[in-house]
């Protein structure tokens, strides 16, 4: 298995890493869906070329689940990701696919079955947007769906430090001896979390029956249905 070398971040620098000084970062691309980065990725969409890509790089896949007017994927783009130290730890490691939850681009699964957007969305169990799901570095035999073989997903937006830290918990293999990311977190975070705050009302859209989210997560996201 072929795995990016990564060197495990003592206790509090999750936290520095957001407090330190780092170039600036470049502005979010504005487009008729919402917003994109200019280093995401451009793919035909092939999910298990895109994860060998990836691996053959040694970066990590993980697949983005946005809606256009969710609030929160517009702060994913303008605050989290254009943070210097955010960006500056996510663009080298990860491999970042773009996926509308209602759209209609055709998508092929990790078992090789083809469908549009909003098809997988449901087939993964996505509800809520912002949605990331993490995938390993090689695919399992016999192939099955993405939803089976996904290490990690953050179902709604999180706070900056959780933010990170979930990036950096699959960066560093967290999840290899089955330690879910809160416990994770409770070792690894930084001394201060920052506390939950309760979500604004959410956006309502047209989407699938709710889902439940990971057990794994430190504090409920923010997200739009």
């Amino acid at each position: 298995m072929h795995r990016a070398a990564t060197k495990p971040l003592p206790r509090r620098a999750l936290g520095a890493l957001l407090l330190g000084a780092a170039p600036a970062a470049a502005a979010p691309v504005r487009t008729e869906q919402g917003y994109t980065q200019d280093w995401f990725a451009e793919s035909f969409l092939d999910l298990p070329e895109d994860l060998r890509e990836a691996t053959a790089t040694g970066q990590r896949l993980a697949v983005v689940f946005e809606q256009r007017g969710c609030p929160y994927c517009v702060e994913m783009h303008t605050d989290h990701l254009v943070d210097p130290a955010i960006e500056g730890f996510i663009r080298p490691r990860f491999r970042l696919i773009q996926l509308d939850l209602h759209g209609a681009r055709r998508v092929t699964d990790f078992d090789g079955q083809a469908m549009e957007e909003r098809q997988l969305a449901r087939r993964w169990r996505v509800t809520f947007t912002p949605t990331i799901v993490f995938l390993p570095e090689t695919l399992p035999a016999p192939p099955r769906p993405g939803r089976e073989i996904e290490v990690a997903r953050m179902p709604g937006l999180m706070k900056k430090p959780e933010f990170l830290g979930l990036f950096t918990y699959v960066a560093e293999h967290g999840y290899a001896d089955r330690t879910g990311f809160r416990a994770w977190w409770e070792q690894r975070g930084p001394a201060c979390e920052v506390a939950p705050e309760p979500a604004p009302p959410p956006v309502t859209q047209s989407a699938p029956a709710p889902a439940s989210a990971p057990a794994s997560m430190p504090q409920s996201p923010e997200n739009c249905p």
